[in-house]
């Protein structure tokens, strides 16, 4: 299961790594709404520019610890209960929103992924 747990970690952390860090200005098409970055896509959902920027630190800071976890293995149960409610939260605001199902999908696997760290 070490190996699993390993994957899962890289998966997640440097998922969200990529979204907030590197593809935060680009179009995908889970975007909430029409939003074409995840400003617009913020903005989409009636959150302030303030709360994207505490939502972003805190999901950069557990990825982070996710992928720390690897080595401080004490590091991993936190970081995925707290990126799995943040995952919660982000479902919520697809179906808030209406989106289609598949803007949806990623944040139910990683919140899956989430589950899967913190229980094993």
């Amino acid at each position: 299961m070490g190996y699993i747990l390993i994957a899962l970690q890289l998966v997640v952390g440097l998922g969200i790594l990529n979204v907030w860090m590197l593809r935060s200005g680009q179009t995908t098409p889970y975007r909430g709404g029409e939003a074409r970055n995840l400003r617009e896509e913020f903005a989409a959902y009636g959150l302030p520019f303030w709360f994207m920027c505490v939502i972003g630190v805190l999901k950069v800071g557990l990825a982070l610890a996710l992928l720390a976890a690897i080595w401080i293995h004490r590091f991993a149960q936190p970081a995925a209960i707290g990126l799995g409610l943040l995952m919660l939260g982000a479902f919520f605001m697809h179906l808030r929103a209406k989106d289609p199902i598949k803007k949806a999908l990623p944040s139910i696997a990683v919140l899956a992924m989430c589950a899967a760290i913190a229980l094993f």
